[in-house]
């Protein structure tokens, strides 16, 4: 998964809480950060999207415009990252961001979050991604009992999403399923750099994938038959 930051909850904008979608199966979280890839995820049957702006810092609050556009386009539940922020939006379903993951004692941290209220806690296991950290999620998930819902995030693809699931038992997973596609700028100036960061092209955009979604889905609704 892609962030870590100062922020630790995500505020839903519409629609029933996320873990009524998990009672038929498996729930599948696409984080998007346009009108294109919410579509998108909807098509390819995810379940819940997280609305962001900003996905190379780490997430960031969309804006409202974003936002009513996209309620207006998909029928799916719709949690929006609140950073930075005040306080728990009650009363609004909330979830504990990957912060989590910087924590000294995870198996304490947890019962924290129950006292304080959150629903669910994104998580990688405290490692560099849900699969290095499966065993902690396992973990986890064994000492929830339910009582709050553990999601595994962070590098999901659908080379491993099923070692993921049955090795943690998570009836929630999130992702962003996204490609490159090369932007529509006819003219380019290959001379100059508009920002800092020299890993990404000035001339593409990442988009959530109908096909990745959707193959995503349909490994997660294999493991239950």
């Amino acid at each position: 998964m892609k962030r870590q930051g100062v922020s630790s909850e995500r505020k839903r904008a519409r629609m029933p809480s996320g873990k009524a979608g998990a009672a038929n199966g498996f729930l599948m979280e696409v984080c998007v950060d346009s009108v294109e890839s919410a579509v998108n995820a909807e098509r390819g049957g995810a379940g819940r999207i997280e609305l962001c702006s900003g996905l190379l810092e780490g997430g960031t609050t969309p804006s409202m415009g974003v936002l009513q556009v996209v309620k207006q386009s998909v029928q799916i539940p719709v949690f929006v990252m609140i950073r930075p922020r005040g306080a728990i939006c009650r009363p609004l379903p909330v979830t504990f961001h990957r912060a989590f993951d910087m924590v000294h004692d995870p198996m304490a941290a947890l019962e924290t979050l129950l006292t304080l209220g959150f629903e669910r806690v994104l998580t990688s296991g405290c490692d560099s991604s849900a699969l290095e950290g499966l065993p902690l999620i396992k973990r986890l998930i064994d000492q929830a009992k339910g009582r709050i819902v553990v999601m595994p995030g962070g590098g999901i693809t659908d080379r491993n999403l099923q070692r993921i699931l049955e090795g943690s038992g998570a009836t929630e997973f999130h992702c962003s399923a996204r490609t490159a596609r090369d932007s529509g700028m006819k003219f380019r100036n290959f001379s100059v750099a508009m920002g800092a960061s020299l890993s990404n092209s000035e001339y593409s955009l990442k988009v959530t994938d109908v096909t990745k979604v959707r193959t995503l889905n349909a490994i997660a609704k294999n493991i239950l038959v």
